[in-house]
């Protein structure tokens, strides 16, 4: 999903687990009536891209439609990454990658990894704040992939209506019932697991801003807080009533929050 609008910014979004560029259908003309382009994006074996899952061999495999995206983009264009949840790893990985591409980068009430632990560290502490019973209907399961058998994880319609989807219209928590796919977290992952990945010259030179879901039933306050203090000098900003699907729940007010980021870079 892409589009051009006149001299503005560039805004890439990227989804998390399990969902695709669909997920930001309600944004996406927003910004663009705001004079913006905005590419929404699918990562591997998501949304309607046609690889599986258990194709997928590694977290740069599953990132690598937005790696391409910010690598060809033409000089001078002015990006602004948008992750949400997971994709808050698939936007770190491009900022260490192509830092000198990057006008701002916006944590979506996502992953926001920091220099000197790896970028597992937002999901161990994710693991250990919940337990099991959180995923409730979710369905695991074990693919079969070039590197071995790996864990995976369907999101099920009660847990999307009760911990994702709690403040968001039910047209949008249908949609996503039906529109859901296997995802992974890639906990298991060399890059996901490197301790050396992110530096100071490239991933923490970027202009970061995390935006706080505030009535997120899945990731806390207190959690997306943490994250924030884990990296000095991240701007944050706040959503009031935003459940964890903030561009569903709280569309208008997101839309204002990036374009506010945006005219700041």
């Amino acid at each position: 999903m892409e589009g051009s609008g006149g001299g503005g910014d560039h805004f890439i979004l990227v989804h998390g687990l399990g969902h695709g560029a669909w997920c930001w259908y309600k944004l996406v003309p927003m910004l663009r009536a705001a004079g913006h382009r905005v590419t929404a994006l699918d990562m591997a074996a998501s949304g309607v891209h046609p690889a599986g899952m258990d194709e997928v061999a590694s977290f740069e495999d599953y990132s690598r439609p937005l790696l391409d995206a910010v690598a060809a983009a033409p000089a001078g264009e002015r990006l602004v990454l948008v992750g949400h949840s997971l994709g808050g790893l698939n936007i770190a990985l491009a900022m260490e990658r192509l830092p000198r591409k990057v006008a701002a980068a916006v944590f979506l009430d996502a992953c926001m990894p920091c220099v000197g632990r790896h970028m597992g560290v937002t999901m161990e502490e994710f693991s250990r704040r919940t337990t099991p019973e959180f995923f409730m209907d979710s369905e695991r399961m074990v693919l079969e992939t070039s590197q071995g058998p790996r864990p995976a994880l369907v999101f099920g319609p009660k847990l999307l209506a009760a911990k994702l989807y709690d403040r968001s219209p039910a047209e949008d928590l249908t949609l996503a019932t039906m529109l859901v796919r296997p995802g992974r977290l890639f906990v298991d992952d060399a890059m996901v697991k490197d301790e050396t990945l992110l530096t100071d010259a490239n991933y923490a030179s970027v202009k970061k801003v995390y935006v706080v879901a505030m009535e997120d039933a899945s990731f806390s306050e207190e959690m997306q807080r943490w994250m924030v203090d884990l990296s000095p000098g991240t701007e944050a900003e706040e959503i009031a009533g935003a459940d964890h699907m903030a561009m569903f729940s709280k569309t208008r007010e997101l839309c204002d929050v990036l374009l506010r980021i945006a005219g700041k870079a």
